[in-house]
């Protein structure tokens, strides 16, 4: 693992987080809004990460769909409850409010994907 700026990640990063924010903000039921943003959320996960962060892909991806499936998990014990903070609106936002599997699908996939793109575009050398 080095650390290692790179800008077409960083560039990926900001424009996918916009998306995300337009998600959140114009949206508030429906396909884009709860299956398509998960599925883009680990993306952002994946190319934050990817920003700063030259090291096997593999690895990265693992650790952002295991992270994600941790949150989604934590909102199945009700996380939220037990932090006092089902009233944020912000906490809802980023934490999550319920658990739904079609969620950890969704999760799934953005990471194939975004592990398939990037292995393509890029041969991995450590």
């Amino acid at each position: 693992m080095t650390i290692k700026f790179n800008p077409s990640f960083f560039v990926s990063s900001l424009l996918l987080l916009l998306v995300e924010i337009c998600i959140a903000v114009f949206l508030t039921e429906g396909f884009i809004r709860h299956t398509f943003g998960d599925f883009l959320v680990v993306i952002l996960m994946y190319c934050c990460i990817r920003t700063f962060i030259l090291a096997n892909p593999i690895y990265i991806a693992i650790g952002v769909l295991a992270f994600a499936f941790t949150i989604e998990f934590l909102q199945l014990f009700n996380l939220l409850d037990h932090l006092q903070l089902r009233q944020h609106k912000m906490a809802n936002i980023i934490l999550g409010s319920t658990f739904h599997v079609s969620d950890l699908i969704a999760y799934t996939f953005g990471t194939i994907t975004i592990l398939a793109m990037d292995l393509k575009t890029t041969l991995w050398t450590p």
